[in-house]
């Protein structure tokens, strides 16, 4: 699977621990940067062009994922989901790991780097790589209304606010 993968100096040094590891693993890995450290970086565009290559590659029927990582998570994690087709999930611990993917089909999850050990960390991506989503008919609903949402500004008959 071809994993992209972004950060921001809070997470760089994870990231080349991550890059090892999913390349030890058989995965092809994109690195969206920073590629040095550089305390007053800014991780939007770095998590931005992460999750534009996972959507890219999965429009062209390429397997892909990815994973946006920073001192919290929430800054990376709103970054990728300003990207049309994005779904980028905070990840905490396991269970989510494995929610994002089960009922969310997240295309990206996002981890605070200074939250987890390496090892945590790991952890929770490589469950999020291995786990299918559900294809549940209400998990598939609720998807297709935040595409419809992202995609008009509505849901039609779902009473969003004009």
């Amino acid at each position: 699977m071809r994993i992209h993968i972004a950060t921001d100096h809070a997470g760089l040094q994870f990231s080349r621990l991550l890059n090892q590891h999913l390349t030890d693993a058989g995965h092809e890995v994109i690195d969206h940067g920073p590629t040095e450290y550089d305390a007053l970086d800014d991780y939007p565009a770095f998590c931005i062009n992460a999750a534009k290559g996972v959507v890219r590659d999965q429009g062209a029927g390429i397997p892909a994922l990815g994973v946006v990582f920073g001192g919290s998570g929430n800054g990376e994690q709103m970054a990728a989901n300003k990207v049309v087709g994005a779904r980028a999930a905070l990840v905490w611990n396991l269970s989510t790991a494995l929610l994002a993917r089960q009922h969310n089909d997240a295309n990206l999850i996002s981890i605070g780097a200074r939250q987890h050990t390496a090892e945590e960390a790991t952890t929770f991506i490589d469950a999020f790589i291995a786990e299918p989503f559900s294809g549940e008919e209400r998990h598939v609903r609720r998807i297709t209304q935040l595409a419809e949402f992202e995609a008009t500004g509505t849901i039609a008959g779902k009473g969003v606010d004009g």
